[in-house]
């Protein structure tokens, strides 16, 4: 399999190495969990059966870090105009 992954950074013109565990590891975080997949999902599209395990691969990235607390910001502050413009 690292042989394939060797050849086909080799085509692409990617100089650094290619492994099968740094593509697990990329698949988990880049394509995944930065797109705002679910870890459970993410869990079980890589075949694990423990979530702790995923948890080592999807490393979480700091632009998801501060992605999420934007969006989170924009909620809270939803929230407060609405909870403002309530009338008892």
């Amino acid at each position: 399999m690292n042989s394939y992954l060797k050849e086909i950074a080799d085509q692409c013109g990617i100089t650094k190495t290619l492994t099968f565990q740094i593509a697990r590891h990329t698949f988990a975080t880049t394509v995944t969990l930065s797109n705002n997949v679910a870890m459970e999902t993410v869990s079980k599209m890589l075949g694990h059966k423990d979530l702790k395990t995923t948890q080592h691969y999807a490393k979480v990235l700091d632009a998801k870090v501060g992605k999420d607390m934007s969006e989170l910001e924009e909620k809270l502050a939803i929230n407060k105009v609405n909870l403002s413009q309530a009338k008892p």
